[in-house]
């Protein structure tokens, strides 16, 4: 497959360097956010510039999977205080501004997980609040034995109800309350332990880890993947019953692709599958 090609979404003045730069081969796209001065806080501009990018790779056939990683010491801060605090001095204290801030947090957030593609999130340093949230939002996540994860913006009178959703989704209750109520942070080992990630390594072998993980998916029949990933992110906000019930037809309609007839008949006939997807 060919390179992928590279692109920028920036959202600002040409002078400065992008919030995003997408980079990526046979397959893969690697998504850097690149505000390292601020901890790539999520501030308004850097969301519209993510949503951007996103959109376009939800309809990007050369892209079977997705890397997000960070530039700089720490991942992600989480929404830019320093531009909350700034909007008080609006008109109507900034409550209009909130509300478009969080309602483009919530639509970012929710178009990681309708992606077609897989998304791996690589955590090299600190990640808090919405950055947390982020982790917890994409479908798989590798990080460093430094990193560090927390909700902690109740130490600031700001209880992270909006990150709560995403991490209560990966974690166990009990742990996600006791983290949003006192500020706690995660060692990178207790996240995992916890149900946040999928790897932990060493800080020199974090890149060579989340690429290696990207590989072996991008490796599989990628309308097969897309189809799953599809399929969970709907069962998991479901009853029991009704989860099997959608996921039968949702087995008939896998048995119905191309890659399944492939994949049957490479098994049977003791060769490998050749995917055409």
């Amino acid at each position: 497959m060919n390179d992928l090609p590279t692109s920028s979404a920036t959202g600002i003045s040409p002078v400065q360097a992008p919030y995003i730069v997408r980079t990526g081969t046979s397959g893969i796209a690697v998504v850097t956010l690149n505000r390292p001065s601020n901890r790539n806080a999520l501030s308004s501009a850097m969301m519209k510039a993510m949503q951007t990018e996103f959109d376009s790779l939800a309809t990007d056939p050369n892209v079977r999977v997705i890397i997000l990683r960070a530039e700089g010491p720490g991942f992600c801060a989480g929404h830019d205080l320093k531009e909350i605090q700034e909007r008080r001095g609006d008109q109507d204290n900034g409550q209009a501004f909130f509300r478009e801030l969080f309602s483009d947090c919530t639509k970012l957030m929710t178009s990681i997980t309708a992606l077609p593609q897989p998304v791996i999130v690589e955590i090299q340093g600190i990640a808090t609040a919405a950055g947390c949230q982020l982790v917890a939002t994409c479908d798989l996540a590798v990080a460093s034995d430094i990193a560090r994860f927390g909700v902690n913006g109740i130490d600031v009178g700001f209880f992270c109800s909006t990150p709560m959703v995403a991490l209560s989704r990966n974690i166990g209750r009990k742990i996600a309350m006791e983290l949003l109520t006192t500020g706690d942070m995660l060692t990178a080992h207790e996240a995992m332990d916890a149900g946040l990630l999928n790897q932990v390594v060493s800080p020199d072998k974090l890149q060579g880890a989340t690429m290696a993980l990207a590989r072996k998916i991008a490796g599989k029949p990628s309308n097969v993947v897309a189809l799953g990933k599809k399929a969970f992110q709907a069962q998991i906000q479901m009853p029991r019953q009704e989860a099997y019930q959608a996921m039968e037809k949702v087995m008939v309609q896998n048995l119905m692709l191309d890659e399944s007839v492939e994949g049957f008949s490479a098994f049977i006939e003791k060769r490998a599958p050749k995917w055409t997807g």
